[in-house]
């Protein structure tokens, strides 16, 4: 088996959590706004308890034929067609909890931190929160406010962007805890991204 059956197209932030031992198959996980699965690949090979929402019914059904052929033990309703600000989940559900390219396309910032709010009520106490999202810090320059925190980047989609103030201060608002210092790469001319890893205390 090569790497890319093994593991997908895992972004490589998620890979660096698997590094640090921070997620085992004894985890329940949930993929928030999963696409068709491209995080998923080595969670279901492993055996993990796997779940997914996304609003996108083509993406769901891509998800579930993936869960089919890598873990057909897993109910179908494991991965849901529904927004990310109102899963059908309970309450402290997942050890576990991916948001991968998922919170830069919220509305405005109502509707990120409702989406937020709902992934951190759906995560045990002691569970893990990962995200990569878009930053406007570093591409200030290349970036033009349209709104609130929503900006125009090069090539012209509108994103909402977080900033390092912001997400400490949300981290803090929320009870968290950051596991690692927050990172952003720049990718120039172009955008720059955020890993926010935290831990629900």
């Amino acid at each position: 088996m090569n790497l890319h059956e093994q593991f997908g197209g895992i972004d490589v932030y998620l890979f660096d959590q698997l590094l640090k031992g921070r997620l085992d198959a004894s985890m329940r996980v949930l993929d928030a706004g999963c696409g068709s699965g491209r995080n998923l690949v080595y969670f279901l090979r492993e055996g993990f308890d796997v779940c997914g929402v996304d609003t996108s019914p083509e993406a769901v059904a891509g998800v579930r034929s993936l869960a089919r052929t890598l873990a057909p033990r897993l109910p179908a309703e494991n991965f849901r067609q529904e927004p990310v600000e109102r899963m059908s989940f309970g309450d402290g559900s997942f050890d576990a909890v991916l948001s991968s390219a998922v919170l830069h396309f919220a509305r405005d910032e109502a509707h990120w931190l409702a989406m937020l709010r709902e992934m951190w009520r759906v995560l045990k106490p002691g569970g893990l929160f990962f995200s990569r999202l878009a930053s406007s810090d570093g591409v200030e320059a290349l970036v033009e406010r349209v709104g609130g925190r929503r900006y125009r980047l090069p090539g012209g989609v509108e994103w909402l962007l977080a900033d390092e103030r912001m997400l400490r201060e949300t981290t803090d608002s929320l009870g968290g805890e950051l596991l690692d210092p927050l990172k952003t790469v720049v990718v120039h001319g172009a955008r720059a991204m955020s890993v926010w890893c935290l831990r629900k205390n």
